[in-house]
């Protein structure tokens, strides 16, 4: 199963080899860079999106699952300051 505190201790051990006065700018670089990519995925991909949800009603909670960890590690990394 998908765990997401491994995910967290990779990324502080990404982060340790930066200075402390420039962790902040990685993460949030780190952080608009998977928006960026959520945002382009969903645009090339938004019909397939809605016809998955249309034609199979047991995606919608996984979906919002995949939606619930995409949101805590993007707050996880613009809360690290």
């Amino acid at each position: 199963m998908f765990n997401l505190g491994s995910i967290f201790e990779i990324y502080n051990q990404f982060l340790n080899n930066f200075p402390e006065n420039v962790r902040w700018l990685v993460s949030l670089a780190l952080a608009v860079l998977i928006v960026y990519g959520i945002y382009k995925v969903l645009r090339r991909q938004f019909i397939f999106l809605v016809l998955l949800v249309i034609l199979l009603p047991a995606s919608v909670p996984i979906l919002k699952n995949i939606w619930e960890q995409v949101l805590q590690v993007l707050q996880f990394l613009v809360g690290r300051r």
